[in-house]
């Protein structure tokens, strides 16, 4: 199997991964990026990245090995479970693994753990995301719910929405804080330029809500704790970086690297209403000793 085709000059300006996404829709995005990563899709008979821009005239070939699962299969991989109930479990996350499968990912995450221990998980995300209702970034630790059914997913993803859940983080930040208390509300969009950013800088975005609160201050760093109103992708690291406080470690927005192998930011309380008993719920992760250590050598 291969395809082939030529970029007409209408499609110039394009994103690659766009570019085979609109050609090759039967697809999905993971798939065409992981062809894309692996060399299986080429410009001009050139490796380039997903994000390259084309400019109208390039050749483009995709001959893809053999398709590869994406159907999560389960992986005896340690999960450590906080909570539970008939709806609902809560697993303390470490920093390194992954949720679930994306773009030249399909095994080793959270999800492939979770399909080894439990029967059975809510199937409303799709078969790559089983059970998965919120997510938290790999390198960031702590407690993340999981729906065991399809009900609880729902009801889960209505208080998500509509901002019932409370998340507490702790996180470090470079720099001394002035003020013990903060609110920050710049919306959040993609960086236009390293489109792996996101960023808090461009007047149009979604609306973004973090509150926080001094709990140890340090020579040239400072601890707080995090609230967040909204759950947008790297919310509470684009907004601290967005008020010059980068998370400790996070080179992504502007850190300097920690040497430790993740950033500081860790969800440390999830409190939400289980679906199965209409009872709130508060579950807490412990600072992992990784973290703990960072702030004894403080």
């Amino acid at each position: 199997m291969s395809f082939q085709f030529k970029v007409a000059q209408q499609d110039a300006g394009k994103r690659f991964d766009h570019f085979l996404q609109e050609k090759l829709p039967q697809f999905s995005r993971a798939r065409l990026q992981s062809w894309i990563k692996d060399g299986a899709a080429t410009v001009n008979g050139a490796h380039v990245k997903p994000s390259a821009t084309l400019h109208g005239g390039e050749a483009i070939a995709v001959e893809p090995a053999e398709l590869a699962p994406l159907k999560a299969t389960p992986e005896d991989i340690p999960v450590e479970v906080l909570y539970e109930d008939p709806a609902v479990l809560a697993i303390n996350k470490p920093a390194g693994l992954v949720v679930h499968a994306g773009a030249g990912r399909h095994s080793g995450t959270l999800v492939n753990a979770l399909l080894h221990h439990f029967q059975s998980l809510s199937t409303a995300g799709g078969e790559e995301r089983p059970g998965i209702v919120h997510r938290i970034d790999k390198d960031t630790s702590g407690v993340l719910l999981v729906a065991r059914t399809d009900a609880a997913h729902r009801n889960l993803a209505e208080q998500f929405a509509s901002r019932r859940v409370e998340k507490t983080y702790v996180a470090l930040v470079h720099g001394v804080l002035k003020q013990n208390h903060g609110k920050i509300e710049s919306k959040i969009a993609r960086d236009p330029v390293r489109r792996i950013r996101m960023t808090a800088r461009l007047a149009e975005g979604r609306t973004a809500y973090s509150e926080y609160k001094v709990t140890q201050r340090f020579e040239k760093f400072t601890l707080i704790e995090v609230k967040i109103g909204t759950g947008r992708t790297h919310q509470i690291r684009v907004h601290l970086a967005s008020i010059g406080h980068p998370v400790a470690g996070d080179r992504l927005y502007g850190a300097p690297a920690a040497d430790r192998g993740r950033f500081f930011l860790h969800a440390r309380m999830i409190r939400f209403e289980s679906p199965s008993t209409g009872n709130m719920v508060t579950v807490e992760a412990p600072l992992p000793g990784e973290l703990q250590q960072w702030l004894s050598e403080l």
